[in-house]
């Protein structure tokens, strides 16, 4: 119930999130436009690309909560790790984009509007900082990533801000196209970051917030397991985690005794991560299903 309220909890402050961000970013293209500014127009650029972002992660964290059934056995949570594959990509798409339009600029600035610029400024840091704020502490990857970005958004609006006061007394035209610049190249390299780590949970890396030795140790010390094998952890989005692996007991174990380890296992090892967990117990070591397999083959 509380994994099912943090997500219904999530999908709606990604809604409100999404609705925001594709106001705001509609107001930032004509304004960009307006002031001819480079700088408006890189982040009304990024933020299209956060808004189409946003809208994925929404229907895929909506989807995402659908129950298992007989075509995904572990349930939809790993479409919400596609969002975040996706979101990652998108805005890597766009930060190119952005970096090719606006480094010519450097050898040719253009005048700006200083004035409007202040004024998308101040919107600009309301509207993403509003929408951050909704998505804070979310604990899913899709949520994540977006929360991060918006936030990215936010000390861009500042920056801009601090420039477009500079050009209200200056005339370093320049600092438009050099801001849009720094700004891209920020966010590209956090982006990478995280798709980085998309990418590692997608192909079923053990989660960075799990030590799997430690786990194997943990389960090593109980009475009366003799050896643990095929030990396999991975993530279905980021939060919920799944367990498996072979225990060996000596042949001559009761049935009883092996539940017994099975309950003591589960509470060694318990955490609000862990969403699926099976254990198979093995009497001796020729007792592995899997090794008669490959020695089979």
């Amino acid at each position: 119930m509380t994994h099912q309220h943090g997500a219904n909890h999530a999908t709606k402050n990604l809604q409100v999130a999404f609705f925001l961000n594709l106001g705001f970013t509609l107001l930032e293209i004509v304004g960009g436009l307006f002031t001819n500014s480079i700088a408006i127009v890189a982040d009304a650029l990024h933020d299209l690309g956060d808004s189409f972002s946003l809208g994925i992660a929404w229907y895929l964290e909506n989807y995402a909560q659908k129950a298992p059934d007989a075509n995904f056995s572990y349930g939809y949570r790993r479409f919400s790790m596609l969002g975040a594959l996706l979101n990652s990509i998108v805005l890597i798409a766009g930060s190119l984009w952005v970096l090719v339009n606006a480094i010519p600029r450097l050898l040719n600035p253009e005048t700006v509007n200083a004035p409007g610029m202040i004024i998308l400024a101040l919107v600009g840091i309301i509207v993403n900082g509003l929408a951050a704020y909704r998505l804070r502490g979310s604990q899913g990857l899709n949520a994540q990533v977006v929360s991060w970005h918006l936030l990215e958004d936010v000390l861009g609006w500042i920056a801009v801000l601090v420039v477009s006061i500079l050009l209200l007394f200056t005339n370093w035209t320049i600092l438009d196209p050099l801001l849009s610049i720094l700004i891209t190249l920020y966010i590209l390299v956090n982006v990478v970051r995280k798709l980085s780590k998309s990418a590692r949970l997608f192909l079923q890396a053990t989660p960075e917030d799990i030590n799997i030795l430690t786990i194997e140790h943990q389960i090593r010390a109980l009475e009366p397991v003799k050896d643990i094998h095929h030990i396999h952890i991975w993530s279905l989005d980021g939060e919920h985690h799944v367990i498996t692996a072979h225990v060996v007991v000596p042949p001559e174990t009761s049935k009883e005794t092996a539940s017994q380890l099975k309950r003591e296992i589960a509470r060694e090892v318990k955490t609000d991560a862990f969403e699926h967990m099976t254990i198979e117990i093995e009497f001796g070591e020729s007792d592995c299903r899997l090794s008669t397999i490959h020695e089979k083959r």
